[in-house]
Protein backbone atom coordinates (compact mmCIF):
# COMPACT_ATOMS: atom_id res chain seq x y z
CA UNK A 1 0.00 0.00 0.00
CA UNK A 2 2.42 2.60 1.08
CA UNK A 3 5.14 1.45 -1.68
CA UNK A 4 2.93 2.67 -4.31
CA UNK A 5 2.92 6.09 -3.07
CA UNK A 6 4.60 8.62 -5.63
CA UNK A 7 7.77 10.43 -4.51
CA UNK A 8 8.72 13.44 -6.19
CA UNK A 9 12.22 13.59 -6.30
CA UNK A 10 12.19 16.68 -7.97
CA UNK A 11 10.23 18.89 -5.95
CA UNK A 12 12.77 17.33 -3.10
CA UNK A 13 15.77 18.48 -4.86
CA UNK A 14 14.47 21.76 -5.31
CA UNK A 15 13.29 22.02 -1.69
CA UNK A 16 16.90 20.95 -0.74
CA UNK A 17 18.63 23.46 -3.06
CA UNK A 18 16.29 26.21 -1.63
CA UNK A 19 17.15 25.50 2.23
CA UNK A 20 21.16 25.16 1.69
CA UNK A 21 20.86 28.37 -0.65
CA UNK A 22 19.26 30.76 2.25
CA UNK A 23 21.15 28.41 5.46
CA UNK A 24 23.72 31.42 5.58
CA UNK A 25 21.63 33.80 6.31
CA UNK A 26 20.02 32.27 9.36
CA UNK A 27 21.02 32.14 13.05
CA UNK A 28 18.46 28.98 13.89
CA UNK A 29 16.78 26.04 12.33
CA UNK A 30 13.69 25.22 13.49
CA UNK A 31 12.24 22.35 12.89
CA UNK A 32 8.51 21.64 13.16
CA UNK A 33 8.00 17.44 14.17
CA UNK A 34 4.79 15.84 14.91
CA UNK A 35 4.98 14.45 18.52
CA UNK A 36 3.46 11.19 18.19
CA UNK A 37 6.27 10.10 15.80
CA UNK A 38 8.68 11.95 16.04
CA UNK A 39 11.00 8.97 13.92
CA UNK A 40 8.90 9.14 10.73
CA UNK A 41 7.88 13.14 10.79
CA UNK A 42 11.72 14.07 10.52
CA UNK A 43 13.38 14.02 7.11
CA UNK A 44 16.74 12.43 7.41
CA UNK A 45 18.22 15.04 5.05
CA UNK A 46 17.39 17.51 7.40
CA UNK A 47 20.14 16.52 9.67
CA UNK A 48 22.34 16.83 6.50
CA UNK A 49 21.53 19.89 5.48
CA UNK A 50 21.38 22.05 8.64
CA UNK A 51 24.20 20.16 10.83
CA UNK A 52 26.18 23.38 12.54
CA UNK A 53 23.20 25.39 12.59
CA UNK A 54 21.62 25.94 16.17
CA UNK A 55 18.32 23.23 15.83
CA UNK A 56 15.19 24.13 17.71
CA UNK A 57 13.34 20.95 17.43
CA UNK A 58 9.26 21.54 18.24
CA UNK A 59 7.25 18.93 19.00
CA UNK A 60 3.94 19.97 17.56
CA UNK A 61 0.82 18.33 18.71
CA UNK A 62 2.02 17.63 22.02
CA UNK A 63 -1.73 17.98 22.86
CA UNK A 64 -2.53 14.24 21.69
CA UNK A 65 0.64 12.57 22.07
CA UNK A 66 1.39 10.66 25.29
CA UNK A 67 2.72 13.04 27.96
CA UNK A 68 5.74 10.53 29.49
CA UNK A 69 6.89 9.70 25.66
CA UNK A 70 6.79 13.74 25.19
CA UNK A 71 9.61 14.26 27.97
CA UNK A 72 11.50 11.05 26.91
CA UNK A 73 12.09 12.55 23.00
CA UNK A 74 12.57 15.95 24.40
CA UNK A 75 15.62 14.99 26.62
CA UNK A 76 16.80 12.86 23.80
CA UNK A 77 16.74 15.62 21.43
CA UNK A 78 18.48 17.46 23.95
CA UNK A 79 20.68 14.58 24.46
CA UNK A 80 21.79 15.53 20.55
CA UNK A 81 22.66 18.72 21.02
CA UNK A 82 19.22 20.68 20.27
CA UNK A 83 16.65 22.81 22.35
CA UNK A 84 13.47 20.87 22.43
CA UNK A 85 10.26 22.24 22.97
CA UNK A 86 6.57 20.69 22.71
CA UNK A 87 3.89 22.95 21.68
CA UNK A 88 0.60 22.84 20.25
CA UNK A 89 0.58 25.17 16.99
CA UNK A 90 -3.18 25.64 16.96
CA UNK A 91 -3.69 26.94 20.49
CA UNK A 92 -0.54 28.73 21.02
CA UNK A 93 0.38 26.39 24.15
CA UNK A 94 4.49 26.45 23.88
CA UNK A 95 4.61 29.96 22.00
CA UNK A 96 5.44 31.82 25.01
CA UNK A 97 8.80 29.59 25.63
CA UNK A 98 9.65 29.60 22.48
CA UNK A 99 10.08 33.14 22.31
CA UNK A 100 11.71 33.35 25.45
CA UNK A 101 14.33 30.78 23.97
CA UNK A 102 14.47 33.30 20.91
CA UNK A 103 14.89 35.93 22.88
CA UNK A 104 17.88 34.57 24.65
CA UNK A 105 19.93 33.82 21.36
CA UNK A 106 19.00 36.58 20.10
CA UNK A 107 20.64 38.33 23.20
CA UNK A 108 23.67 35.93 22.99
CA UNK A 109 24.16 36.81 19.62
CA UNK A 110 24.49 40.75 19.94
CA UNK A 111 26.38 40.26 22.99
CA UNK A 112 29.56 41.94 21.50
CA UNK A 113 27.42 44.42 19.00
CA UNK A 114 27.26 47.69 18.90
CA UNK A 115 24.70 47.57 16.39
CA UNK A 116 21.70 45.13 17.09
CA UNK A 117 20.78 42.77 14.57
CA UNK A 118 17.98 40.75 14.53
CA UNK A 119 17.71 36.99 14.97
CA UNK A 120 17.13 35.31 11.93
CA UNK A 121 15.44 31.80 11.44
CA UNK A 122 13.95 29.15 9.25
CA UNK A 123 11.65 27.06 9.48
CA UNK A 124 11.43 23.28 7.98
CA UNK A 125 9.32 20.48 8.50
CA UNK A 126 7.37 17.87 6.26
CA UNK A 127 3.72 18.51 5.24
CA UNK A 128 0.69 18.55 7.94
CA UNK A 129 3.30 18.73 11.20
CA UNK A 130 1.79 22.21 11.60
CA UNK A 131 4.64 24.54 10.21
CA UNK A 132 2.06 27.05 8.89
CA UNK A 133 0.01 27.20 12.25
CA UNK A 134 3.56 28.14 13.99
CA UNK A 135 4.15 30.61 11.66
CA UNK A 136 0.81 32.21 12.00
CA UNK A 137 0.85 32.05 15.51
CA UNK A 138 4.19 33.83 15.80
CA UNK A 139 3.79 36.78 13.47
CA UNK A 140 -0.02 36.91 14.99
CA UNK A 141 -1.89 37.16 11.76
CA UNK A 142 -2.41 34.14 9.17
CA UNK A 143 0.56 35.19 7.17
CA UNK A 144 1.00 31.66 5.98
CA UNK A 145 -2.08 29.38 4.60
CA UNK A 146 -2.71 26.01 6.37
CA UNK A 147 -4.75 23.14 5.61
CA UNK A 148 -5.29 19.70 6.73
CA UNK A 149 -3.84 18.78 3.55
CA UNK A 150 -0.29 18.20 3.19
CA UNK A 151 1.55 20.55 0.58
CA UNK A 152 -0.09 23.71 1.16
CA UNK A 153 3.02 25.60 1.57
CA UNK A 154 4.59 27.01 -1.77
CA UNK A 155 7.93 28.95 -2.57
CA UNK A 156 9.56 30.75 0.34
CA UNK A 157 9.01 34.02 2.01
CA UNK A 158 10.95 35.93 4.89
CA UNK A 159 8.34 37.01 7.51
CA UNK A 160 8.86 40.40 9.84
CA UNK A 161 8.12 39.17 13.83
CA UNK A 162 7.12 42.19 16.43
CA UNK A 163 10.46 41.47 18.41
CA UNK A 164 12.56 42.87 15.25
CA UNK A 165 13.54 38.85 14.85
CA UNK A 166 12.48 37.60 10.74
CA UNK A 167 11.54 34.36 9.99
CA UNK A 168 12.31 32.20 6.67
CA UNK A 169 8.96 29.86 6.00
CA UNK A 170 10.12 26.98 3.47
CA UNK A 171 8.20 24.62 1.45
CA UNK A 172 7.26 21.22 3.40
CA UNK A 173 10.06 18.70 2.75
CA UNK A 174 8.47 15.51 1.41
CA UNK A 175 9.30 12.77 3.71
CA UNK A 176 11.80 10.33 2.80
CA UNK A 177 11.13 7.47 -0.30
CA UNK A 178 9.59 4.74 2.04
CA UNK A 179 12.87 2.23 2.37
CA UNK A 180 10.38 2.08 5.80
CA UNK A 181 7.36 0.90 5.52
CA UNK A 182 6.96 1.54 9.30
CA UNK A 183 7.70 5.33 8.49
CA UNK A 184 5.00 5.69 5.50
CA UNK A 185 2.37 3.71 7.92
CA UNK A 186 2.63 6.09 10.56
CA UNK A 187 3.00 9.29 8.27
CA UNK A 188 -0.34 7.97 6.70
CA UNK A 189 -1.76 7.72 10.34
CA UNK A 190 -1.51 11.11 10.89
CA UNK A 191 -2.42 12.02 8.02
CA UNK A 192 0.33 13.42 5.93
CA UNK A 193 -0.56 11.45 3.62
CA UNK A 194 -3.50 12.28 1.65
CA UNK A 195 -6.34 9.52 2.24
CA UNK A 196 -7.83 9.42 -1.10
CA UNK A 197 -4.98 7.49 -2.20
CA UNK A 198 -4.83 5.02 0.20
CA UNK A 199 -6.77 1.72 1.09
CA UNK A 200 -8.62 3.53 4.22
CA UNK A 201 -10.16 0.01 6.03
CA UNK A 202 -6.96 -1.51 5.20
CA UNK A 203 -4.97 1.49 7.21
CA UNK A 204 -7.24 1.35 9.97
CA UNK A 205 -6.91 -2.20 10.30
CA UNK A 206 -2.75 -1.54 10.60
CA UNK A 207 -3.39 1.57 13.15
CA UNK A 208 -5.49 -0.94 15.09
CA UNK A 209 -2.91 -3.71 14.84
CA UNK A 210 -0.51 -0.94 16.24
CA UNK A 211 -2.89 0.24 19.21
CA UNK A 212 -3.98 -3.60 20.45
CA UNK A 213 -0.04 -4.18 21.32
CA UNK A 214 0.84 -0.34 22.74
CA UNK A 215 -2.82 1.11 23.75
CA UNK A 216 -4.78 -1.60 24.28
CA UNK A 217 -6.52 0.03 27.55
CA UNK A 218 -7.42 3.38 25.56
CA UNK A 219 -8.84 0.80 22.59
CA UNK A 220 -11.05 -1.00 24.88
CA UNK A 221 -11.98 1.77 26.77
CA UNK A 222 -13.02 4.25 23.61
CA UNK A 223 -14.88 1.31 21.54
CA UNK A 224 -16.00 -0.59 24.54
CA UNK A 225 -14.69 -3.58 23.51
CA UNK A 226 -12.93 -6.52 25.00
CA UNK A 227 -9.46 -7.28 23.77
CA UNK A 228 -8.94 -10.35 25.66
CA UNK A 229 -12.02 -11.75 23.29
CA UNK A 230 -9.42 -12.44 20.40
CA UNK A 231 -5.98 -13.53 22.15
CA UNK A 232 -6.57 -16.69 21.17
CA UNK A 233 -6.59 -17.65 17.79
CA UNK A 234 -10.03 -16.99 16.42
CA UNK A 235 -11.47 -18.88 13.04
CA UNK A 236 -13.66 -17.76 10.44
CA UNK A 237 -16.67 -19.79 9.50
CA UNK A 238 -14.45 -21.58 6.56
CA UNK A 239 -11.80 -22.59 9.08
CA UNK A 240 -9.47 -19.78 7.98
CA UNK A 241 -7.54 -17.85 10.49
CA UNK A 242 -8.82 -14.59 11.42
CA UNK A 243 -6.60 -11.24 11.40
CA UNK A 244 -7.05 -10.00 15.25
CA UNK A 245 -6.97 -6.33 14.37
CA UNK A 246 -9.89 -7.30 11.23
CA UNK A 247 -11.42 -9.17 14.22
CA UNK A 248 -11.26 -5.83 16.64
CA UNK A 249 -12.63 -4.00 13.26
CA UNK A 250 -15.23 -6.45 13.17
CA UNK A 251 -16.39 -6.18 16.41
CA UNK A 252 -16.09 -2.50 16.82
CA UNK A 253 -18.66 -2.24 14.00
CA UNK A 254 -20.92 -4.55 15.51
CA UNK A 255 -20.61 -2.36 18.95
CA UNK A 256 -21.37 1.18 17.12
CA UNK A 257 -23.63 -0.81 14.80
CA UNK A 258 -21.65 0.04 11.48
CA UNK A 259 -23.59 -2.19 9.28
CA UNK A 260 -25.00 -2.36 5.75
CA UNK A 261 -28.27 -3.71 4.08
CA UNK A 262 -27.71 -7.68 4.10
CA UNK A 263 -26.00 -7.83 7.52
CA UNK A 264 -22.33 -6.43 5.53
CA UNK A 265 -20.05 -4.82 7.97
CA UNK A 266 -18.89 -1.38 6.90
CA UNK A 267 -15.30 -1.42 6.93
CA UNK A 268 -14.94 1.87 4.89
CA UNK A 269 -16.94 3.92 7.46
CA UNK A 270 -15.41 2.11 10.31
CA UNK A 271 -11.78 2.65 8.75
CA UNK A 272 -12.46 6.65 8.14
CA UNK A 273 -14.62 7.40 12.03
CA UNK A 274 -10.99 5.25 13.68
CA UNK A 275 -8.58 7.26 11.65
CA UNK A 276 -10.60 10.95 12.41
CA UNK A 277 -10.77 9.75 15.83
CA UNK A 278 -6.88 8.69 16.37
CA UNK A 279 -6.05 12.03 14.70
CA UNK A 280 -8.26 14.46 16.87
CA UNK A 281 -6.82 12.65 19.64
CA UNK A 282 -10.56 10.97 20.91
CA UNK A 283 -9.11 7.50 21.51
CA UNK A 284 -6.67 8.83 23.65
CA UNK A 285 -3.09 10.20 23.96
CA UNK A 286 -0.79 8.38 21.31
CA UNK A 287 2.50 8.31 20.61
CA UNK A 288 3.79 5.40 18.07
CA UNK A 289 6.83 5.97 18.16
CA UNK A 290 8.63 5.41 21.87
CA UNK A 291 12.15 6.87 22.73
CA UNK A 292 15.24 4.46 22.83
Amino acid sequence: MIENINWYPGHMKKTRELIQENLKMVDVVIEVIDSRIPISSRNPIIDEIVSGKQRIVIMNKSDLSDAEENKNWCESFRKQGHYALTMNCNTGIGVKELYKLLERLQNEKNKDSIRLKPLRMMIVGVPNVGKSSLINRMTGKKSAKTGDRPGVTKGKQWLNLENNMQMLDTPGILWPKFEDPKAGLNLAFCGSIKDEILDVPTLAMELLDVLRKDYPDLLEKRYKIELSDFEEEVFDEDGFPVNPALATMEDICRKRGWILPGKKLDYERAGRIILDEFRAGVIGNITLEKAR
